[in-house]
């Protein structure tokens, strides 16, 4: 028996989006006010959203259930597997006593915990979301923070804030390219335009940390930093994405602002070195490593940069989806009807594709370059995967959740709410990104979600299209911050799991500031500045692009091996002509 998804059940818009916020606005309470617990709060949201899928939209409940089965599989895999094999890399290398030697490394350029923030929040981080995506930048450079002795509260938050900018090509650029195939309009349009956004947010995010953590006196001393870091990512940010490829921006800008950043610490220091207050002092001097050395301790993570930008290859991606386990959900495939058409859903487990294996296959590789025994994997494998069992509980509640929201048609009764808002309409654009990154955890499933409704609702408003489904993206970045995935992702990797609130409240001001920031731009753009914004163009094949662009990602992986080896001569180098004078 087929049902056809409710949109406005109570036949008045606002009453039918509050009540299918309700879900959504416990989850606020829960982790906001009442200081729950992640997967106690995701299991409740959860229970609440069926309830509310069956008594408000008239969804059937066995429908229901099985949508949000759904979800909660997709949390698993590929969510969980990817934050479950992060930080397992990530554990292999404590374990083996490399990260000494990396923090060292990183050390050895600055031991100022600003600067730090900058090199691996701000710049590593963005290397990561647009390598791989999916909650491994904050999983790995959170985790790296608190090893180098960062608060962890701090390190957590750091790392959500910075991961912003980056979120909207994160991936190899699937967000741009899923805003494209669902809007019909050209990825590279939509990219161009995003490129003509978030630049403005990549230079001011890099002070904007440096300023929650050390107050303005702080950011002011390390003001030339800060301005190499964010002017070197914007510049390239906007370049790569205006000429390039959508599949480049976070690969190009992180590995360019990292190489001008170092190469000017290397002739600059702040005059003061700055540490957090409950931060035993440092009492014993930097060690200095060979190159050999460095780039030894480093080898996971240019084994895990270049398996993941083989995997996002298009043609290496297509051959590995062809291992996979099909689950029809016979009993919910083609049974929901979505604007008339019947809505497919079966469950295809690309176990081989998923990018949680590749960094498995990096862990498999570094130990055998680190000699860790078969015994010692499987023990550093079982404690991360006992230590992340309530953030998996977590994620796969909070993707049931979103499943059988978007599927019910309460978020997109929530997304509509927004459409009925006339000239403000570019401004709430952003917002309507935030609420489905918020939702979804995803920037991607944002753009699906919401790209085609911003699209039509543009139109029929005499706005270009291009300029809201972009800033559907741009404002969604915003939102990652406080997705509930990001923040039990943030919460495992630095010892915080329980603590979900705490962090929740930590980052949701900086989430709404700059959500506000990335409306305004598209205000202004959409009614002073239109020169700003690119034509709209058709969708093209993405098959010729995405190879090419795949081709280049691999070129750049060899560059970031070449540049630890510069960084590492460097530093030998510099400590030779100490030793001569």
């Amino acid at each position: 028996m087929t049902w056809t998804q409710a949109i406005n059940p109570f036949n008045n818009l606002g009453l039918s989006a509050l009540v299918a916020a309700i879900p959504l606005i416990f989850m606020f309470i829960a982790l906001g006010a009442m200081r729950m617990k992640g997967h106690i709060a995701g299991l409740i949201a959860v229970t609440l959203a069926v309830l509310v899928a069956i008594a408000g939209f008239g969804m059937p409940a066995k429908y229901a259930l099985l949508s949000t089965l759904y979800g909660a599989m997709f949390g698993l895999l590929p969510i969980s597997w990817i934050v479950v094999t992060a930080v397992f890399l990530y554990n292999m290398t404590v374990k083996t006593g490399q990260f000494e030697i990396i923090k060292d490394s990183i050390a050895a350029v600055s031991d100022d915990r600003r600067l730090q923030a900058l090199l691996i929040a701000f710049c590593f981080g963005a290397f990561l979301e647009g390598a791989a995506g999916f909650g491994t930048p904050v999983a790995i450079t959170a985790a790296m923070l608190v090893g180098l002795g960062f608060n962890p509260l701090y390190a957590a938050g750091i790392c959500l804030i910075a991961n912003t900018a980056p979120v909207a090509w994160g991936a190899i650029g699937i967000p741009i390219i899923t805003a494209g195939a669902v809007s019909g309009i050209d990825a590279m349009a939509i990219s161009q335009m995003t490129g003509r956004q978030l630049p403005f947010l990549s230079v001011f995010v890099p002070f904007w940390l440096v300023l929650i953590m050390a107050g303005w006196k702080g950011a002011r001393e390390v003001m030339p930093a800060i301005l190499v870091c964010g002017v070197s990512f914007a510049s390239m940010q906007w370049f790569s994405s205006n000429y390039l490829s959508p599949m480049l921006p976070d690969i190009m800008a992180s590995l360019f602002s990292i190489v001008c950043l170092v190469i000017f610490l290397r002739y600059w220091k702040p005059r003061n070195t700055w540490r957090f207050a409950d931060e035993p002092p440092a009492t014993l001097a930097v060690r200095r490593h060979s190159a050999g050395v460095i780039l030894k301790a480093w080898s996971p993570f240019i084994v895990l940069t270049v398996l993941i930008a083989d995997w996002g290859l298009s043609p290496v991606k297509t051959l590995l989806n062809t291992v996979n386990i099909k689950i029809v959900f016979s009993g919910l495939d083609k049974m929901i009807l979505v604007g008339g058409k019947p809505l497919s859903v079966v469950y295809t487990l690309n176990w081989l594709s998923a990018t949680g294996t590749s960094i498995l296959i990096a862990a498999v590789v570094t130990a055998f370059i680190l000699r860790v025994g078969p015994g010692q994997f499987f023990r550093i494998f079982g404690e991360t995967l006992y230590n992340l069992r309530f953030a998996i509980i977590t994620v796969a509640s909070v993707l049931g959740l979103a499943y059988v929201s978007n599927w019910s048609g309460m978020t997109t009764a929530m997304g509509k709410a927004f459409t009925v808002t006339g000239m403000v309409f570019p401004l709430l654009s952003a917002f309507l990104g935030w609420l489905g990154v918020f939702l979804t955890g995803s920037d991607t499933s944002s753009n699906a979600l919401f790209g085609s409704m911003q699209k039509i609702t543009a139109e029929s408003m005499g706005i270009n299209p291009v300029l809201t489904v972009a800033t559907n993206g741009a404002g969604g970045v915003a939102g990652k911050m406080i997705s509930p995935q990001s923040i039990v992702v943030g919460c495992a990797s630095t010892g915080l799991v329980g603590r979900e609130g705490d962090l929740f409240r930590f980052t949701l001001p900086h989430s709404i500031f700059f959500t506000a920031l990335v409306g305004l731009i598209a205000l202004l753009q959409a009614y002073v500045f239109p020169w700003m914004i690119p034509p709209m163009v058709k969708a093209a094949a993405a098959s010729a692009g995405a190879s090419q662009g795949g081709v280049q990602i691999l070129a750049v992986s060899g560059v970031f091996v070449l540049i630890l080896a510069v960084y590492a001569y460097m530093q030998k180098n510099g400590d030779a002509k100490k030793v001569s004078a």
